[in-house]
């Protein structure tokens, strides 16, 4: 089974990225983002993303109900939405999912952030949480069965509400519940990048080590990225590609010495 996580980037080839998809022709479980829109919908909402960087270094949204509503029109209704027609589009069966349907993926709400402001410290509270558990049965039942699964934030916590969260945690917890072979991410990059937006610090096999040196030097959204592959490797061997979800063929391209790999 393979695992892909679209990026939430506009430049994504959607169209590419779904006819690698069939081209493998291997049961697969698409996840995604939907950065872009959300920002998009927020701002036409005049809504202002209140953005925060933990203690840790890793960044997240400050997810309020209004938030989740935004995420719920942006990630499982417009950008969900979208990708399933383009999947029927070429023959193949996709059916989207949030965490809440079926109680899909099930969150731990956060106890809270700590964040520095300032040079103070304090413990923000808000609506996000970290996936424990899937529906196992549903997912296995869907591959079974034919269907494509499309899959995203929000997911559900302990008390039955949505949660915001990260969907590369979704693909670690997915690959440790279900198994997969092989996890693309198709990123608006050519791969993994030693220094922010310069092609040409591409790291092209990347290992273990090098993923724990990269990890302890980042920060932001690539620190959780990273955490996330790490988290990968934690839960059992798989190859990890790392991809442009910009070009022609992005997963075929990878298979073949694109992108960045990280292997077993």
């Amino acid at each position: 089974m393979n695992i892909v996580k679209i990026g939430g980037g506009q430049a994504m080839n959607l169209d590419a990225i779904l006819t690698d998809i069939k081209t493998l022709g291997e049961p697969t479980l698409i996840v995604h983002g939907a950065n872009y829109w959300r920002d998009e919908l927020a701002a036409a909402l005049g809504y202002s993303i209140q953005r925060l960087v933990s203690e840790k270094g890793q960044a997240s949204v400050y997810s309020d109900e209004r938030l989740l509503d935004i995420q719920l029109m942006s990630y499982a209704g417009l950008r969900n939405k979208r990708i399933v027609e383009a999947a029927q589009k070429q023959g193949m069966n996709a059916i989207g999912l949030s965490g809440l349907d079926g109680a899909l993926v099930q969150a731990r709400r956060n106890p809270g952030i700590r964040v520095n402001e300032g040079g103070k410290r304090r413990l923000v509270h808000d609506l996000s949480g970290k996936p424990q558990r899937i529906n196992r049965p549903l997912l296995t039942y869907l591959l079974t069965e034919g269907y494509l699964p499309v899959l995203t934030v929000p997911f559900i916590d302990e008390t039955g509400q949505a949660v915001n969260s990260e969907n590369d945690d979704l693909v670690a917890l997915l690959h440790r519940e279900m198994g997969s072979s092989r996890i693309f991410f198709c990123i608006e990059e050519e791969g993994l990048l030693r220094e922010y937006d310069r092609p040409d610090t591409l790291i092209r096999e990347l290992t273990i080590a090098r993923l724990e040196t990269e990890l302890q030097r980042s920060q932001g959204r690539i620190k959780r990225k990273l955490t996330a592959l790490w988290q990968i490797i934690e839960a059992g061997p798989t190859t990890v590609h790392i991809c442009d979800g910009r070009t022609d063929m992005p997963l075929l391209s990878a298979i073949q010495g694109g992108g960045t790999c990280l292997r077993p």
